[in-house]
């Protein structure tokens, strides 16, 4: 039986940035948490190819919600950021939108949080980031950040919100984020996080640093042990970067992929129980709460 998490409604103002504290109280789950959804999971085909102009209106079969029109700014928005990279399509758009779609709809399912069912695409200049303290790159290998947006994550960042990053491989791709990520924090490296970090605990207790192929690679190499998708990724990292009082303002997820476990979860049944639900839900879970606690 399903024991659901417990956590109060948060609100979205944190420190500096956001006028009222965040507060969580959580009971963690103790059995397979999806495990009675997994017949009713969603993003059955994904969307490869779509333009990007918007959330869509086709859920492509996931619940939405009604939010409380008096508490529209209280609602906790997965924000995905847009951005330019060299050379080719727009990689800020892999896995959306049934990535976050699926997500919230979980977080919205399994906990008492209010979530808005659709999450927003916004750019790093736009001035209502500061409304959001919560923001998502994926695909970041390519990433080129204007002056502009490097001004405006620095202020972002030491005001209070959070960055996760996420499904970029191998060196080359460290290489280029990590030295876009220079220019925002010149000063500031970023820390491998151990498995005794909270991050990994907060909620669910992981017993791993998890490390999530794509669903391509996953079935490719089906019972051969490979999660990797180069050779020079086999090794999974989370790193932090912190501020001046020791607080995560960054978490930084290489050479994994939680946002595949998110869009994917509806198409492969074997793919859902071994990474969406022992790995990439509960993490994904665990980050936000810490991130909102924090």
């Amino acid at each position: 039986m399903l024991r659901l998490l417990k956590m109060l409604e948060p609100s979205l103002r944190n420190r500096s940035l956001w006028a009222a504290g965040v507060t969580l109280s959580v009971m963690v789950a103790v059995m397979g948490f999806l495990s009675q959804f997994s017949e009713n999971s969603h993003a059955q085909f994904g969307r490869r190819g779509r333009p990007f102009q918007g959330m869509p209106a086709d859920r492509n079969g996931v619940p939405t919600w009604d939010v409380d029109p008096h508490f529209k700014s209280d609602v906790f928005t997965f924000v995905r950021i847009k951005y330019n990279s060299y050379g080719g399509w727009g990689k800020w758009a892999t896995d959306f939108p049934d990535a976050e779609l699926n997500f919230s709809w979980r977080l919205q399912q399994l906990t008492s949080m209010k979530v808005d069912p659709n999450g927003r695409i916004m750019e790093l200049t736009d001035p209502e980031l500061f409304n959001f303290p919560f923001i998502y790159i994926i695909e970041p290998g390519h990433l080129s950040f204007t002056d502009a947006e490097v001004t405006a994550l620095r202020r972002y960042l030491l005001n209070g919100g959070f960055l996760m990053v996420d499904d970029f491989w191998g060196e080359a791709e460290w290489i280029n984020f990590a030295e876009e990520m220079k220019r925002v924090f010149p000063d500031r490296e970023p820390q491998e996080l151990p498995l005794e970090h909270p991050i990994f605990h907060c909620v669910y207790d992981l017993k791993e640093k998890p490390q999530i192929p794509s669903i391509g690679v996953a079935q490719h190499f089906r019972g051969q042990g490979i999660t990797w998708e180069r050779d020079d990724a086999r090794e999974v990292h989370y790193k932090g970067i912190f501020d001046d009082k020791g607080r995560m303002m960054a978490l930084i997820c290489h050479n994994t992929d939680l946002g595949d476990g998110w869009e994917r979860e509806g198409e492969d049944p074997w793919y859902f129980r071994e990474f969406s639900e022992k790995k990439c839900y509960p993490l994904g879970i665990n980050i936000i709460f810490y991130a909102m606690t924090h």
